[in-house]
């Protein structure tokens, strides 16, 4: 008997670990041929109906998530009049928590394996069993039939998911140490699994070893909150710390606020760049917090989230959530401010989803909520946000996208909120400008985004600086660009100074090709080589320093940077810079 593991992934480079794990779970008793096969949404659906076709599997068992229901449900109406014979089964989140609809809507899917699926599909697989005696699944005979809830099983007898990693190459590797959330958010589904589950810590050494051998780019914990049990987060950030091999890099979604003196003190010792942190605050409004039931202590949570980033070792993540209950256009601003001012290295601002299943799904009437029918459910407006305000965050949103989280415009954005009473009016403005002017319609070229923020720096209170507004943006350019075309909104250059400046350049390379005293890690290289490979610019303004204000004055004599591109800050990316 042949089954297919079918996963549809939102990107090429996303893996679905739940079927590896239905697999390795299944393949150690079933004496069957189990395959996995994963595509993207970005596939035609005839691609992959011609692909299943190929496959002929005798059971299909499909994997639903928010991001791939839609093409789901279109390949779902196709795959009969392809395969007739094939018995087709569906899990995940998209599907448990309302599968005698599902099954009510597509007569041609025989069930739904609800909740955890581990040993449900092992006794699936297995086809000894009746239907009726296996524990957690809805199938339809003689109409709908729902079994017995599944009872959460022990984690670590689920087998290493990754002893084979060439199905994997440049992909993310998504990992799992325990299961199930303390927490009991009300968007969240995973306040509905009431017991934290914890993968026995040798076992999870052993494996996390495994990557690090392997030399893994990155590893994700999928932990909804890493740190809910103190003991078990220090032991594998210990293990981590002990075991670093300098390239590897660990994300985590944690909960900031608990963090201990002990677990402080431990993650200022990290590598810089050896692990992320992903916060999820979503709102600082406390009447919002209170209804989504997340209880967190806000002033710990800057202190925490303030001394991580004056390590400069661990990438913050943090998250904000527009459309929650008693957040108007203007709490949420406040939220957003609030965030924003602790600096992390990227602010995501998200929409809320009205999941299936959640306690959110089930009070949306009450707070006048309207979401999409279809997924992924976002809100469209409530009670307290009108649909007219969500449009304007999302604007909000892609300027933060481009402007903030893409690292490109740090020297540039921190003049720019100077001349705005708070950081949400700035990006609210420049959302504005980017609309008026059609740059929001339009996919830009990185360069062609410097001249657009240059453009509406000239409708600000910045418009009597252009020399300094061309000044920070070069130097934010370089930070990141090793190109030797000039950009257009470079400051033009004197033609004496430029020459004066060249004839400098040309003496630091020299003296560097001597010793590599202020270039070291162009070892071996000639002052030439050294040249192309760097960038040196002129600069009147000190625009380097968070001190810059619209009002600094430029300097007598310029100074002269050196971007050194091969040494780069391993949380920014920014080259090294050097003085002349």
């Amino acid at each position: 008997m042949k089954i297919l593991l079918m996963a549809v992934n939102a990107k090429y480079i996303h893996t679905n670990p739940a079927i590896y794990s239905l697999k390795a779970y299944a393949g150690q008793i079933v004496d069957r041929q189990i395959d996995i096969v994963e595509y993207t949404i970005n596939h035609r659906r005839e691609e992959i109906l011609s692909d299943l076709y190929r496959r002929s599997p005798n059971l299909l068992a499909v994997s639903c998530y928010i991001w791939n229901w839609e093409l789901v449900c279109a390949l779902l109406k196709e795959i009969p009049k392809i395969l007739p014979q094939t018995e087709i089964w569906l899990g995940g989140p998209e599907v448990s928590y309302h599968p005698e609809q599902v099954l009510a809507q597509f007569p041609m899917v025989k069930g739904i394996m609800t909740g955890e699926g581990e040993q449900t599909f092992r006794e699936l697989a297995k086809g000894r069993e009746e239907l009726s005696d296996i524990s957690g699944i809805v199938y339809r005979q003689d109409g709908i039939v729902r079994t017995r809830e599944r009872e959460p099983m022990e984690l670590s007898k689920i087998p290493f998911l990754y002893n084979d990693l060439s199905a994997f190459a440049n992909k993310i590797i998504y990992y799992e140490s325990s299961r199930g959330c303390p927490y009991r958010c009300s968007y969240c589904l995973s306040s509905i699994d009431k017991t934290v589950r914890f993968r026995d810590l040798e076992m999870v050494k052993r494996e996390l070893q495994f990557f690090l051998d392997k030399r893994v780019p990155q590893v994700k914990l999928v932990d909804r909150t890493f740190n809910c049990n103190h003991h078990h987060a220090l032991e594998i950030w210990r293990y981590l710390l002990e075991h670093d091999n300098g390239v590897t890099n660990f994300h985590f979604e944690i909960e900031a606020d608990i963090l201990s003196e002990e677990e402080l003190s431990l993650l200022a010792r990290m590598r810089p760049g050896l692990m992320q942190m992903e916060i999820g605050v979503q709102t600082t409004n406390p009447e919002s917090l209170q209804e989504i039931r997340r209880h967190g202590d806000m002033e710990r949570l800057r202190e925490v989230v303030m001394r991580i980033r004056q390590a400069h070792n661990i990438h913050i993540h943090l998250d904000l959530i527009a459309g929650l209950p008693f957040e108007d256009y203007d709490s949420f601003a406040q939220s957003f401010n609030e965030v924003y001012a602790m600096q992390p290295q990227q602010l995501q601002l998200g929409f809320l989803k009205v999941l299936k299943g959640s306690h959110m799904y089930d009070m949306a009437d009450s707070y006048g909520m309207q979401y999409l029918s279809m997924p992924p459910y976002e809100v469209l407006s409530t009670r307290w946000l009108p649909y007219e305000k969500v449009l304007c965050l999302k604007e909000v949103e892609e300027m933060v996208e481009i402007y903030y989280n893409s690292g490109q415009f740090r020297a540039s954005m921190s003049l720019l909120q100077k001349v705005y009473p708070d950081a949400f009016s700035l990006y609210e403005a420049l959302a504005a400008f980017c609309q008026k002017e059609g740059y929001m319609a339009n996919a830009q070229a990185r360069v062609s985004r410097y001249q657009a923020l240059m453009e509406f720096m000239m409708t600000t209170m910045l418009a009597d600086r252009e020399d300094l507004c061309r000044e920070v943006l070069t130097y934010d350019y370089y930070l990141r660009e090793n190109v030797k075309s000039r950009p257009p909104f470079a400051p033009a250059e004197d033609e004496e100074i430029r020459t004066e400046s060249k004839k400098r350049l040309r003496a630091f390379y020299i003296m560097e090709e001597a010793e590599y005293k202020n270039l070291p890690a162009y070892g071996g290289y000639d002052s030439r080589q050294m040249s192309k490979m760097t960038h040196g610019e002129i600069f009147w303004y000190p625009v380097w320093e968070e001190s810059l204000t619209p009002e600094t004055k430029p300097w007598e004599e310029p100074a002269i940077l050196v971007f050194d591109y091969r040494t780069r800050d391993p949380l920014t990316y920014e080259a090294r810079t050097v003085f002349v």
